[in-house]
């Protein structure tokens, strides 16, 4: 590297405290993964069982390939691309990966962060008030099968998202981490006291707390897994990413266990918040990723009160979909303004106009679009396929690898802040991304690509 690109690297932007930086990675992590995405998959996968085995890997899984990302990006102090170069440049085609992979995800992610500012309002101004489940199915699926209204909040969520990359990480990222995760708990807090205050929600309590072991099915293990990586950002190069602008003198390992503590956390009250309600009104939780956007506002409309909680739900998911999508967004914008040398506002736009032409397809794939098929999947199903079955799983396996058996010693050090902290952690953390991880992320792709079933029954395993 040369003199110029050293000084240029020495004056990047840099979180300023370590509470910002863990704001911040918890706010990427805490995000429709946790509000929506796994109360649905937890809904369909028998309640306590399925949160008995997804904090099981969270904290013996997960966290540690947080870790690895956090490890990678911190000695690089680079863009995804450059941490991963100057490890090895065999490597840097899994910071590529990363940028692309950042880039599609928050095309369709963009598409439903608009569907919840449409949401957002709709509860705001009392529209689901005494609706019923059917009544809310149809406004969801009329709405999403529009074209000008989605597109526009599409815009309203890209927009957002790109103004706050803009600003750039302590005055962009941090400063806005540091007032949304608080408003995001608060506003969760409210929500949680609410509901299990509800009258029959008692039994949605037990449900969700209380695990049936005859339930743990190899199904359930493999989503439970699956969900545990999802929750936490790994694979996209992110984490990475976020603790490039991280000081040498941080306790990586504190910060990690604070990010998976409040993403864990943030999934819990999610639960909290949706089961006894759902329950109290004797609604389905298997509902499926209709949960959210069909059941609950159903459930708000026969609530007392219902409409205050509605909005605050609704403007709780808004918040959890932006803190996520920053962090998609800065994969990206690092990588290209660092690479051309451009103002960083500039990129921003440039790179988020572009990332919202791409989205429109997605977002056509509920109505105009939606006889526009490869391989039988719509536009916004390749895009969410790619990513969540392809690019996730191989990019949090090729970290695995490369921390565990290339980088070795080196990452060793970087942990342990060249031996000043001492932890028992540190070598049971080495040993697991040794040789758990990439089992672990092997399951999810052999899952998601089809083979673990009839890998499974050729062995007498059924899910």
């Amino acid at each position: 590297m040369s003199q110029q690109e050293d000084n240029r690297m020495l004056q990047r932007d840099q979180f300023t405290s370590r509470a910002g930086f863990i704001l911040a990675s918890a706010g990427s992590a805490i995000g429709l993964g946790n509000i929506w995405r796994f109360p649905y998959t937890a809904g369909m996968n028998g309640g306590g069982a399925f949160l008995f085995v997804y904090l099981f890997f969270v904290v013996f899984v997960a966290t540690a390939l947080l870790l690895v990302e956090f490890v990678i990006g911190r000695h690089g102090r680079s863009n995804a691309v450059e941490c991963y170069r100057k490890l090895s440049p065999r490597f840097a085609w899994v910071g590529y990966l990363g940028v692309l992979t950042s880039f599609l995800l928050l095309a369709f992610y963009s598409v439903v962060g608009g569907w919840t500012i449409r949401y957002a309002l709709l509860a705001c101004l009392g529209r689901f008030g005494g609706i019923a489940p059917e009544g809310a199915g149809a406004v969801f699926g009329n709405f999403i099968s529009g074209v000008g209204s989605p597109i526009g909040y599409l815009f309203l969520f890209m927009g957002a998202t790109a103004f706050i990359i803009a600003q750039g990480v302590a005055s962009g990222i941090e400063r806005y981490s540091k007032i949304l995760m608080p408003v995001l708990f608060v506003l969760l807090v409210a929500l949680v006291l609410r509901s299990v205050t509800l009258p029959g929600a008692r039994e949605g309590l037990r449900w969700f707390l209380q695990p049936d072991f005859s339930k743990i099915t190899l199904g359930v293990v493999v989503s439970a897994l699956a969900q545990s990586f999802f929750s936490l950002s790994v694979g996209i190069s992110s984490m990475t990413t976020y603790a490039s602008y991280l000081g040498k003198e941080e306790n990586l390992i504190q910060a990690a266990f604070w990010v998976s503590l409040c993403d864990t956390a943030i999934a819990c009250m999610a639960g909290f918040v949706i089961f006894p309600a759902v329950f109290a009104f004797s609604m389905e939780p298997a509902a499926g990723p209709g949960l959210v956007f069909i059941t609950l506002p159903a459930v708000f409309g026969a609530m007392p009160a219902g409409n205050i909680f509605a909005g605050a739900f609704f403007v709780l998911l808004v918040i959890a979909a932006l803190t996520s999508s920053i962090n998609m967004m800065e994969v990206a914008v690092s990588f290209f303004s660092e690479r051309s040398g451009r103002d960083r506002r500039k990129v921003a736009a440039a790179y988020g106009m572009i990332c919202f032409v791409i989205a429109i397809p997605a977002s056509l794939s509920f109505g105009a679009w939606k006889n526009v098929t490869f391989l039988g999947k719509t536009i916004f199903d390749c895009y969410d396929y790619f990513v969540s079955n392809i690019a996730l799983s191989l990019s949090a396996l090729m970290c695995a690898l490369l921390v565990g058996w290339v980088w070795k010693k080196g990452a060793m050090e970087e942990l342990s802040n060249n031996g000043t902290i001492r932890s028992a952690y540190v070598p049971f953390w080495f040993w697991t991304v040794r040789y758990v991880s990439p089992w672990a992320v092997g399951i999810i792709w052999l899952e998601s690509v089809g083979l673990l079933r009839p890998l499974a029954a050729l062995v007498g395993i059924s899910f």
